[in-house]
């Protein structure tokens, strides 16, 4: 049961890093969330952009704690 815990972190890690290192990097972040909600729909998974906005807010404001 812990290995399977692991690898949820793991994979939860990952997928956060993938989210912070898209939404720090140098494009327009409008170009950036427009980019990342059409992967989303891609993988068949549909977010709203508010939504999206709200989850970019969230990581940014425990980015700026973390520091």
């Amino acid at each position: 049961m812990k290995a399977l815990h692991l690898i949820s972190a793991v994979i939860g890690g990952a997928i956060a890093g993938a989210a912070v290192g898209l939404l720090v990097a140098p494009e327009k972040g409008d170009d950036t969330r427009k980019k990342i909600l059409n992967l989303l729909k891609e993988k068949g998974i549909n977010l709203k952009k508010s939504k999206l906005e709200e989850l970019a807010d969230e990581i940014e404001d425990q980015i700026e704690q973390a520091l």
